[in-house]
């Protein structure tokens, strides 16, 4: 299954025209008659064989994986084939742009309701209205490729540099602000419009939101995707793809949003000196945004919404259900983060000011603390593939890359017409490394930043 606050890009081609992009069924019924396809029949989960996953799995899970039986397609890829994208983060619509560039058909499942784009989130609460980006902050650019890319959105409107001052802040209220290169970008209007402009003027793509996909099941050269409660990837018949996803780790970030009447006070300073921040010596903080300043400027004179991200190590400690937050647990890390808050920016303790709109968000998945450092993940035999930023580091540069070199790959197979499919093989078997990570993520010639570290290797039990 793959993670709801990183949203990796699983890609799985359905192998025959059809007259409808896809083939799916909505039913948590499994079909009349059992799947049958090139291989060996992969037998159906039952209650005795079922398992539960976790990322950062155990060995004894992740071998338990490898047995599955591996699907093999050997019908002939059509001349027209489509690709199922499921999660429309940055990856996956990079994926299926630069699958159009190459005439690829393909169809964006997406779980969003209120939008596409995963972590880059962007809230609006009418009537004022208040605005937070609330996952993705901001990126930077430094692969050629992506460079391209970034300029291309910076014409069209879409992002533009971010000029205000962002630094550390240590707890205290001492600011030290970064150099101001590399440029750091933003939406225009958030993070999330940045990805609902992007296939606009998109013809051979097609997307499906909310939609939940949970079940892939091989049937007839093609792959039939299901709403139902089995484990996405748990008995697919894609045990190589599903190994590499259980060596996965991610952390659990928490997103406290809030807004205040009047501007927030650094003791000792006239004005407040950034518009953005890495905290550092604060338990339950680790980043501070002011949304108005770095998104309307000096054009609002109105409330001022700012964005806390917290701590990996505080999400951790109090990670829940994300979908179902407890009261309790909403109200101990609200007032946990902005009592982190008053610490961060040296205020006596009680003294900050009460929002009068506060919400908070848990990132169960935020990011990934390993790495294969590979661009994609391809099975040819099992025609699927994974696109996300976790195979190349933790940024949106990334996922765009990782998104763009599996739409390449997977264009290059077709014309292949399948018949080498060894040499498409990719990423199957790459061993993971730690990644140098902030809590928040990467930013490419943002360096140093002194809260990144190396995430400690956590054993793997048996």
């Amino acid at each position: 299954m793959l993670s709801s606050f990183h949203y990796s890009s699983l890609i799985l081609k359905p192998l025959h025209k059809t007259h409808k992009p896809l083939t799916i069924t909505f039913s948590s019924q499994p079909p009349r008659k059992r799947p049958t396809f090139d291989s060996n029949q992969t037998p159906k989960p039952t209650s005795r064989n079922r398992h539960k996953r976790s990322y950062g799995a155990s060995r004894r899970s992740i071998l338990k994986t490898l047995k599955q039986e591996q699907v093999t397609f050997t019908t002939p890829v059509p001349d027209d084939p489509i690709v199922a994208i499921i999660g429309g983060g940055m990856a996956g619509l990079a994926c299926a742009l630069f699958l159009e560039k190459r005439g690829v058909r393909s169809t964006v499942f997406d779980t969003g309701v209120h939008g596409l784009g995963g972590r880059m989130g962007t809230r609006i609460v009418d009537p004022q209205p208040l605005i937070f980006d609330h996952a993705a902050q901001f990126f930077t650019a430094s692969d050629p490729q992506f460079v391209e890319l970034v300029q291309g959105w910076m014409e069209q409107g879409l992002v533009r540099e971010w000029q205000g001052t962002i630094g550390e802040l240590e707890v205290g209220g001492q600011f030290v602000p970064l150099p101001s290169s590399p440029p750091r970008y933003i939406g225009v209007n958030g993070m999330r419009p940045i990805v609902d402009s992007l296939l606009s003027q998109s013809s051979l793509i097609n997307v499906e939101r909310p939609t939940w996909i949970s079940k892939l099941e091989p049937f007839n050269g093609t792959w039939y995707l299901s709403k139902c409660a089995n484990r996405l990837l748990g008995s697919s018949g894609l045990p190589l793809i599903a190994g590499q996803m259980k060596r996965l780790e991610l952390s659990s970030v928490w997103a406290l949003l809030a807004a205040f009447e009047d501007p927030l006070q650094v003791p000792g300073t006239d004005s407040f000196p950034f518009e953005g921040a890495f905290v550092k010596g604060v338990d339950s903080i680790s980043w501070i945004v002011n949304n108005t300043k770095k998104l309307l400027g000096s054009q609002s004179g109105g409330p001022h919404c700012w964005t806390f991200l917290s701590t990996a190590a505080y999400g951790k400690r109090n990670k829940v259900p994300q979908e179902n937050i407890p009261i309790a647990t909403k109200e101990k890390v609200t007032a946990g983060m902005l009592m982190g808050v008053e610490e961060a920016l040296g205020l006596p303790k009680g003294s900050l000011q009460t929002p009068f709109y506060t919400r908070v968000q848990l990132w169960g998945a935020a990011l990934p603390t390993n790495t294969p450092g590979i661009p994609c993940i391809f099975d040819p035999h099992g025609r699927a593939g994974i696109c996300s930023d976790w195979l190349l580091g933790s940024n949106l540069e990334s996922a765009a890359l990782s998104g763009i070199a599996l739409a390449n790959h997977m264009a290059d197979y077709f014309q292949s017409c399948g018949d080498r499919p060894d040499e498409f093989a990719v990423g199957l078997r790459s061993e993971f490394e730690r990644l140098k990570v902030h809590d928040i993520g990467q930013f490419p010639g943002l360096e140093p930043v002194s809260e990144t570290h190396t995430v400690p290797e956590l054993p793997l039990t048996t």
